[in-house]
């Protein structure tokens, strides 16, 4: 290869490279390296130095900070040529494993959402974590992190006082003649009470709220490890970035903390492309952005990251899934939520079939993604070894979820998260479908018609618009959109005298049996039947977030 450098038109220096045949390796250099790929590399010949690899990745150009000339800024990093072509490769290695040969259906939906979306989903009001502050410097910590990481350097503090983590080292270098390395001098015994008591904590370290993190920090008095102060009480922060649509600034937006709600929104249009057919999966690779609180941990917790997501819609009455058997004898290593609410963090291992045989994992759809996910994460290069599934306890779990698993690979930096994968029954589907009124549904031909009876109201309607005029549709709609209940309970009021309704503001209006009357009918459906608004359709969602 020969290089010739020109100059550009601002006179910055460039090279220009030419391959000529006598650049491309030989033969005998060709088989060399033949050799050398086939030779199975020992991954264990020296101790790992966090420190020395991310100076080497550094070097490397794998990845830098962002804006480093300028500071950087926490939280946001760049790819260079290596690190870019690690990423481009994995996601290469997922779009095949996964939309390939399940034939999902792959979209790209934009980043930039506007407000309405996120209020419907909730993310508004929840998507946020407690965090608290350095009362004298102002530094702002994330509540959870900083109990886990004080407590942990605790247990780490009383093995070296015991002589655990000294003896752990002597091993390591008994073969290589070494001395022992020195205690540290921060070494500090616990006692055996507390040590259980700090294990138990970590173990369930994701169930506890706000409030009784802000507890745990005043009970094992625990500052901030920087500056040795005291934090303030914990206070949710919501984590997504804001910002405004077109030059007005009227038009509240937010940049995605994750891809699922371009799968939501779209639906319909992923339904009648796969001719109104399920299940079926839709997939999507985009960046999301999370302003969170302390990134810390190098690419483990950044403002800007890549997600690959899966949304797996199913029939609620038949959650098997035509393809499991083909994963049933997979280990996994489970770590159930009973196990972490005893304050345990003891992993089984076990078939995947077993576990949905037990009801340890919900049912088949739920199952065979976890096995897939784990056929993906050993494809890659995951140690089998330092994978487990981890279920979400009580206070982790949305309310409308019927179970949530996450993949969570050991580190240096502890048990992160990689993956998450839960059953999340129709909750998305239905809020945005009642915030829109364009019915997210699925439709399928009936065997026999369904039959049913429902309080129905009937309206008088000349008599109700002369007596509620202007406000005669709002009252009408009041009515129409009790659950049976509450109808119920109207109807029998009605028979006794005036009813007394209340609108959204608080406005009372008096209804009598003149104006309203409310009948049992029934109903017969014959033709299709959906089950999306109901709560039933259920939606498996994955997502591998670097």
């Amino acid at each position: 290869m020969r290089l010739s450098r020109v100059l550009n038109s601002d006179g910055l220096l460039l090279f220009r490279s030419r391959f000529k045949s006598p650049a491309f390796p030989s033969r005998s250099l060709l088989r060399s390296l033949i050799r050398m790929a086939s030779t199975k590399v020992n991954k264990t010949a020296h101790p790992f130095t966090r420190a020395a690899l991310e100076d080497l990745l550094n070097r490397r150009f794998f990845y830098a900070p962002a804006f480093e000339i300028y500071g950087g800024v926490a939280g946001l990093y760049d790819y260079g040529p290596p690190g870019s072509s690690l990423q481009a490769n994995i996601l290469a290695e997922w779009r095949k494993h996964f939309i390939i040969e399940e034939s999902m259906l792959e979209v790209d939906t934009t980043i930039m959402t506007p407000s309405p979306v996120f209020e419907t989903s909730g993310h508004v009001a929840r998507f946020a974590d407690w965090m608290v502050k350095d009362t004298k410097t102002g530094d702002v910590l994330r509540a959870d992190h900083l109990v886990e990481g004080v407590l942990e350097a605790r247990l780490r503090g009383d093995k070296e006082a015991r002589g655990l983590a000294e003896v752990e080292k002597a091993e390591d270098d008994k073969d290589k003649k070494k001395k022992k390395k020195k205690v540290s001098s921060t070494a500090v015994k616990l006692e055996d009470s507390a040590v259980a008591e700090y294990e138990n904590i970590l173990a369930k370290i994701d169930n506890y709220t706000g409030p009784e993190l802000g507890e745990l920090i005043k009970t094992h008095n625990i500052v901030n490890p920087d500056s040795g102060n005291e934090v303030d009480e914990p206070v949710q922060f919501n984590l997504m970035f804001d910002s405004s649509i077109g030059p007005t600034g009227k038009v509240k937006g937010y940049l995605r903390p994750e891809t699922a709600q371009g799968h939501f929104v779209n639906f319909s249009r992923l339904l009648a492309f796969n001719n109104g057919q399920v299940p079926f999966a839709s997939a999507q690779i985009g960046r999301s952005f999370r302003n969170e609180i302390s990134p810390r941990s190098g690419l483990l917790r950044v403002r800007e990251f890549t997600m690959a997501e899966i949304e797996h819609y199913v029939d609620p009455l038949n959650k098997k899934h035509q393809r499991f058997d083909e994963v049933r004898d997979v280990k996994l290593r489970f770590l159930p939520k009973d196990v972490q609410s005893a304050g345990s963090t003891e992993i089984t291992e076990m078939t995947i079939g077993e576990a949905v045989e037990k009801k340890i994992v919900d049912n088949e759809t739920l199952g065979y993604f976890l096995a897939r996910i784990s056929l993906f994460l050993e494809k890659i290069g995951i140690d089998p070894n330092r994978l487990r599934f981890r279920q979400h306890m009580a206070n982790e779990m949305a309310h409308y979820a019927a179970d949530c698993w996450d993949a969570e690979i050991q580190s240096s930096y502890g048990w992160i998260e990689c993956v998450g994968c839960a059953d999340r029954s129709a909750y998305d589907l239905t809020v945005h479908s009642n915030a829109t009124s364009k019915p997210l549904v699925v439709r399928e031909t009936l065997p026999e018609p369904i039959v049913t009876e429902k309080e129905t109201p009937e309206f008088n309607a000349k008599l109700w618009g002369k007596t509620f005029m202007k406000n005669a549709q709002m009252l009408r709609e009041v009515v129409t959109q009790m659950d049976e209940e509450k109808l119920t309970k109207l109807k029998e009021d009605l028979v006794k005298g005036p009813v007394t309704i209340s609108d959204s503001d608080g406005n009372k209006y008096e209804v009598t049996s003149e104006l309203l009357k409310i009948e049992k009918k029934t109903f017969k459906q014959s033709g299709a039947y959906n089950w999306s608004r109901t709560s039933e359709d259920d939606t498996y969602y994955s997502d591998f977030a670097q």
